[in-house]
């Protein structure tokens, strides 16, 4: 049984030691059979009572096991009642998905612990096995079902998902409750330092996904490295029958069939030819249905099948030279206070990035809803995925980054059958140093182990010398696919908009150019002349000339500017220009196109005249 595997490499049984995760169910939600989302109790607990006794003791560690909000205790009918000082029944109630911060005006800044429950019902059925899966939880989360704790799982963007088959009632009457606490700390991944909002609380879908006792937990259906005409991937059982079983691989519109034989481990892998598949793009964004039968279980996915390399300074989609036209993009919807909540939010996101003329997003700063995947994959967007090592992490700390390894060996695991998915991102922003480099570059050499069919990258450090070049040297983009860096010419740094054309770029590297971040700030319908911050002027007049700058690099390969919309950050105070925003989308909170937002779209018709047509 491999229910220690599905657990995160964070998670705790009560009393018993952390176990390791291999893998998560690949499409869960297919598996779905009772959704959870909805109304959830919740009670405030800064002091976590409900988590420890007096003596700072956590209950959950206790002989018993017995004492905190997890109980769901009610009082009895003896004429001794206990002391019971809470009650899930008559507390307030949270819409889940969503987070704390935008539902209740106390919650806005709160960071620290916040207990929720839910009561369902579902009568476990002979045979079957079940999954309780989340989402995202930020950051750390306690789980417990009927009394009883299911796991711990750290990580604010993963998804958490755990075993309740021998949990569940006989009388299908059961309750969960989650204890989520977004409470910053250095040594987790992110750090306590980030520029966007700590949303806390259940953030994405809840749902028990059913399967049969022996299941495909995990596949990998695609294109074999650089090679169009072979499939190639795997098939993982899980189960006390997993080995010599029979599994049927089926493209029924490419007429592509094969059957597989599990070895002892419940693995199969295969290598199929395929010619006559066609390719996914973002100028034809095909997807075929696949389909995966073992006994009487059945698994569908939609698929589309592309090859993505490197070529000197080029980068090759199917094999033809490309040019990414790109947008960074938040998972925070800007018209409605929060977090996205689902598929909704996420398709306005990426319309306005298909108006903007992208054929590419970058998902910043970490792991983005599973949705968001399957949307780029269906409106033919290509995906930079981002984990949120951030700033200044903990780098020399072991248990920092075994974080940071899992965050992107769940990243990889949820997103690795995606066509749109070309980049796994390892980091942002990460300051120079040799315990930096050696913690980046395992990363980097974890990801290839993972999936080589995919390019590698970081947004990479840079530094300016006084004749005015941009130095592109970072040593670890001597582990990467692409020389990639932000950079903030006209606002942070370099004068006035019309002065930075001024600047050249030494870039050491052969290897394709993608500016992953650039931009300024601008307050929409607050205007001045170009030279006046903050107006929509300065913003336009900043782009014109950032595109200037930039077209002087022989090897740019795209851009992803930051950012599409103006989201809500903490560090960001000004109570005029910013009042809790990062002004830097090209498009206003209030869904409102800023003047730049035109410059950059004028840009990406011209590229698209010139790569979509191949002249």
């Amino acid at each position: 049984m491999l229910l220690a595997a599905l657990l995160s490499c964070f998670s705790i049984f009560s009393n018993q030691p952390a176990q390791a995760q291999t893998s998560l169910i690949q499409n869960a939600p297919a598996r779905r059979v009772l959704s959870l989302n909805g109304s959830w109790n919740y009670i405030i607990d800064p002091y976590e009572n409900g988590f420890y006794d007096y003596r700072r003791e956590a209950f959950d560690k206790s002989a018993s096991g017995k004492g905190g909000y997890y109980d769901n205790q009610k009082p009895s009918n003896s004429q001794e009642p206990e002391l019971i000082e809470y009650d899930f029944d008559h507390s307030a109630v949270m819409q889940i998905p969503g987070d704390w911060n935008s539902q209740d005006a106390k919650l806005l800044y709160y960071e620290g612990t916040v207990w929720f429950k839910k009561d369902f019902k579902l009568k476990p059925t002979a045979g079957k096995r079940y999954f309780l899966y989340f989402g995202a939880i930020n950051y750390e989360a306690h789980i417990y079902l009927n009394g009883k704790k299911l796991g711990m799982h750290k990580g604010g963007f993963t998804p958490v998902q755990l075993e309740i088959t021998d949990k569940l009632s006989a009388s299908g009457d059961n309750f969960v409750v989650v204890k989520a606490d977004n409470t910053r700390h250095a040594e987790e991944v992110p750090t306590i330092n980030t520029d966007w909002w700590n949303y806390g609380g259940i953030t994405r879908d809840v749902y028990i996904a059913e399967t049969p006792a022996t299941f495909i937990v995990d596949y990998k259906v695609q294109l074999a490295k650089n090679d169009p005409a072979n499939l190639a991937g795997y098939v993982q059982l899980d189960g006390a029958e997993k080995a010599g079983q029979t599994v049927t691989l089926n493209i029924a519109e490419a007429g592509l069939k094969q059957t597989l034989k599990t070895d002892a481990d419940g693995r199969a892998t295969f290598r199929l030819r395929a010619k006559k598949l066609k390719l996914w793009s973002p100028l034809s964004p095909k997807l075929y249905a696949v389909t995966l039968t073992n006994g009487a279980e059945t698994v569908q996915d939609k698929i589309g099948f592309r090859t993505i390399q490197t070529q000197g300074q080029d980068i090759l989609l199917n094999g033809k030279s490309i040019f990414l036209r790109g947008i960074s993009i938040h998972d925070e919807n800007p018209l409605i206070p929060g977090r996205a909540r689902g598929e909704g939010d996420l398709r306005m996101l990426l319309t306005w990035a298909k108006e903007l003329g992208c054929n590419y997003v970058r998902l910043a700063h970490y792991p983005h809803n599973e949705i968001m995947l399957k949307l780029a994959d269906e409106m033919g967007l290509l995906v930079w995925a981002e984990v949120p090592v951030y700033w200044t992490i903990a780098w020399e700390n072991p248990t920092t980054y075994q974080n940071a390894e899992q965050q992107l060996s769940d990243l990889i695991s949820m997103g690795k059958n995606r066509a749109s998915v070309m980049v796994w991102s390892i980091g942002n922003e990460t300051p120079l140093g040799d315990a930096r480099l050696k913690f980046m570059s395992r990363l980097a050499t974890k990801a290839r182990a993972l999936d080589d069919t995919r390019l590698i990258a970081a947004a990479l450090e840079l530094h300016r010398t006084p004749d005015n070049v941009v130095h592109v040297d970072d040593p670890l983009g001597e582990y990467l696919d692409l020389a990639s860096f932000n950079e903030y010419a006209g606002w942070y740094w370099g004068g006035k908009p019309s002065e930075i054309t001024k600047y050249t770029f030494d870039i050491k590297y052969n290897k394709p150019v993608v500016i992953s971040e650039l931009g300024g700030s601008a307050l929409a319908g607050y205007h001045g002349d170009a030279e006046t911050r903050w107006s929509e002027e300065y913003q336009e007049a900043l782009y014109i000339n950032q595109i200037k700058m930039l077209s002087t690099i022989k090897g740019l390969r795209g851009l992803t500017p930051w950012i599409l919309v103006d989201f809500r950050a903490t560090r960001r105070q000004h109570p005029v220009y910013q009042n809790g925003f990062n002004r830097k989308g090209l498009i206003s909170n209030t869904g409102q196109k800023k003047k730049a937002f035109y410059v950059l779209q004028e840009y990406y018709r011209q590229q698209a005249a010139k790569y979509d047509t191949g002249k």
